[in-house]
């Protein structure tokens, strides 16, 4: 392993998750929801911390371990809501809350497509949005996602190195093509102040001006 790679791997692992979150992590592994990479959630827990959340959405629930990540950094009071189309996805996430002691209030877990849940969703209203779902959709959620932050929230996008394919002009794919295309015209959105960081599979983090 080179030094830059055994660096990745240390900055990866430097902040041990919770046992919930681990079997959160592995459940989403059993039937299909891939969680995030070992630095990602706590990158995620610094960014609700940073700005006192209160009011997040994720898009792409999961099994739960990234909302986990998020409500350990959100005030006491803070709700995460949460979007998801699988059922089963909802049910995984709801119990890896529950088990870590979240009290119901904190939560609300939506299953439905984003694509119609976003636009029912209030201007200005939130804090942060954690986008990490279906990647063709990305473009669609980060506009709406700067609709509904305020002025100084967060936008976070996972997965916008993709596999380390975004990197190499060469790699011409559908999926690499608009996660691409999309962090140059966020990068270069007046309305955001846009960053690109190589934690897990390349976290793109934004604020909104």
């Amino acid at each position: 392993m080179s030094g830059q790679l055994a660096s990745w791997a240390y900055a990866e692992g430097f902040v041990q998750e919770t046992s919930v979150a681990e079997a959160a992590r592995h459940s989403g592994t059993e039937f299909g929801a891939t969680p995030v990479h070992g630095g990602v959630g706590p990158a995620l827990r610094m960014l609700a911390a940073a700005g006192a959340a209160r009011a997040v959405v994720e898009i792409g629930t999961g099994a739960g371990s990234s909302g986990l990540w998020l409500l350990a950094g959100m005030p006491g009071d803070g709700v995460l809501t949460t979007i998801d189309a699988a059922p089963e996805h909802s049910r995984a996430a709801r119990a890896a809350y529950a088990a870590a002691g979240v009290a119901h209030q904190r939560t609300r877990v939506i299953t439905g497509n984003a694509a119609d849940v976003l636009p029912r969703m209030t201007d200005g209203a939130y804090d942060l949005v954690f986008v990490d779902a279906d990647k063709t959709g990305y473009p669609a959620y980060a506009e709406h996602a700067v609709r509904l932050l305020r002025p100084g929230g967060v936008l976070v996008m996972d997965n916008m190195l993709w596999h380390d394919k975004v990197a190499d002009p060469a790699v011409r794919d559908a999926t690499t093509s608009v996660l691409r295309e999309l962090g140059k015209t966020l990068r270069d959105d007046e309305r955001l102040i846009t960053t690109l960081l190589p934690v897990g599979d390349g976290l793109l983090v934004a604020v909104k001006r």
